[in-house]
């Protein structure tokens, strides 16, 4: 048992030294790709057609795949229509699968949009195949768009957004896609929401940057950014097959040979959970999604003829989520691996493996400082980092079950993570609820066990895993806490007046309020790196 317990100890360190690791290479990569980068897309944006030029545009499909975002939808629709690019060469799908009042919000908005001279559809489904992959399909048939943009209900594109990431496609025939990056409109409003929009930016301003300037393999992160329809088609077009629907098709259009941008300075505000059951839904579907696209096309992209780092760097972005069932593996087996690290003559060893880890750890830290400086943060960004690495540590569980559900094939529906359009240091407001998350349960207990594995390994020469204890003590203690609070002032909210509607299907059938033909059906990172969610 002890050294079943030893090997696996070691190769779950090994997996979160590597990652760890990775972020210098990231950070790295980044710094150097950089200044050609905007220097180069500052030419594409010189060579832009002017803005009374409408015939160089070319036809832009902006889809906007809804689900029961009846706080946010008439702020997505407000946006839209303020879109700066010429209203003969634009078309607005919302692809509407709600099961509320959300339908009669957009009905009730579309005479007013359609009087302003654009041309909108309204998009209902008989039911939600295929999730938001499903929907984005079962629009693109009825597109006429060269070029496919895709916005999330949560985000507010500003009025420049189309004419400033366009151009990149007549300055590349072979551009498959364009990201760009994400900002926030509530990063004040608590301090969840301060963690993650630190986590977000490490993602945006070091990661993305690093893979797109560096020829790394760039994953499209679902939302704020643009595709060329030729290059879904030419992928095999949206599949429902994954979670994140957003990272295969950017796969496999990179493999079959198209490009990608990342637009650093094209930003696209957009709202973050405000609670913790809404974190960890989110990045429950980000996880499982993420390692699903592994099993599908980690071994097309190990075939493959591309260079060597670019797999290695594919499999690392991949399997990223790994590092989660990798963090508990070293809790639960860090007391049976005690003695070996005791005996005489392994002092060496224990040094050797101390500054491994250690010098890992270190990586994320490095960076989210890099990506605050290069993007300009205030320094006070930086005091959300405990935050992060407590709740990035305590998300654990319930994403190493996402990740088991993946390596396993258990299917799972596509739950949406709650919006209820909070802007500043506005405070989360009462709405749709998620289902009841019984993870806490066993945070508790693996937050007492690292707790014991802390006061075990306080004896003299048996310190070194205590730092990585506690964090994982306090972070799995932390979220198991929160989550019980949040599960239990739901409970005495719903006890009271209704609150809102439920995220889940109404019971009986449901009408088609299309406000055109119904279509047929054919679904994340961001995940964010370092736990907490392409």
């Amino acid at each position: 048992m002890s050294w079943i317990a030893l090997v696996l100890h070691g190769l779950a360190a090994a997996v979160l030294c590597a990652q760890g690791l990775n972020s210098y290479v990231l950070c790295r990569l980044h710094g150097k790709g950089r200044a050609a980068a905007r220097e180069r897309q500052a030419r594409v944006a010189d060579g832009a057609p002017a803005t009374g030029d409408d015939a160089a545009w070319p036809t832009v499909t902006v889809q906007l795949p809804v689900f029961n975002e009846r706080f946010v939808v008439e702020r997505l629709l407000e946006a839209v229509t303020a879109l700066d690019f010429p209203r003969d060469r634009l078309e607005v799908q919302v692809l509407d699968d709600s099961t509320d009042d959300t339908s009669e919000r957009v009905a009730g908005l579309l005479p007013r949009l359609r009087a302003g001279g654009l041309a909108v559809e309204h998009r209902r489904r008989e039911d939600r195949a295929g999730f938001k992959a499903g929907a984005l399909a079962a629009g693109l048939r009825r597109s006429r768009g060269e070029l496919v943009a895709v916005l999330d209900a949560d985000f507010v594109p500003r009025p420049d957004f189309l004419r400033r990431a366009v151009p990149f496609f007549a300055a590349d025939p072979r551009l498959g896609f364009v990201q760009c990056r994400w900002e926030h409109l509530n990063a004040d409003g608590n301090a969840l929401t301060r963690a993650e929009a630190l986590a977000i930016d490490g993602h945006f301003g070091v990661e993305q940057g690093a893979r797109a300037w560096s020829g790394l393999l760039l994953n499209f992160n679902g939302t704020a950014g643009v595709w060329r329809r030729a290059a879904i088609d030419a992928a095999g077009g949206w599949s429902g097959d994954t979670l994140t629907e957003d990272m295969d098709l950017s796969y496999r259009a990179q493999l079959a040979g198209w490009g990608a941008e990342y637009l650093e300075d094209v930003t696209v505000p957009a709202e973050l959970p405000a609670t913790l059951t809404a974190f960890k839904s989110q990045q429950r579907r980000w996880a499982k999604g993420s390692i699903q696209t592994a099993r599908k096309l980690l071994p097309r992209v190990l075939r493959s003829g591309l260079p060597a780092r670019v797999k290695l760097q594919a499999a690392l972005h991949l399997t990223h989520y790994l590092v989660h069932p990798c963090m508990l593996l070293v809790v639960l087996t860090a007391p049976f691996v005690r003695p070996f690290w005791e005996r005489a003559g392994t002092a060496w060893a224990v040094a050797l493996s101390v500054a491994l880890v250690a010098l890992g750890s270190c990586g994320p830290t490095t960076l989210y400082v890099t990506a605050c400086r290069g993007l300009r943060r205030p320094r006070r960004r930086l005091l959300a980092l405990p935050t992060l690495m407590l709740v990035g540590t305590g998300v654990a569980v319930s994403n190493t079950r996402a990740v088991l559900e993946a390596l396993l094939g258990v299917p799972s529906g596509f739950v949406r993570t709650p919006k209820r359009r909070l802007e500043g240091r506005q405070r989360a407001r009462d709405g749709y609820r998620l289902p009841f998350d019984s993870h806490w349960l066993l945070e508790g207990l693996l937050a007492a066990w690292a707790a014991w594995g802390v006061v075990a390994h306080l004896a003299p020469g048996r310190w070194w895993p205590g730092p990585f204890l506690t964090l994982n003590a306090l972070g799995l203690g932390l979220v198991a806490a929160v989550t019980a609070w949040e599960d239990l002032a739901g409970r005495l909210r719903r006890a009271g007046p209704q609150s809102g509607p439920q995220s889940g299907p109404r019971p009986g059938p449901r009408s088609d309020r299309s406000s055109g033909p119904r279509s047929g059906d054919t679904p994340g990172a961001l995940r964010t790196s370092h736990g907490l969610g392409a």
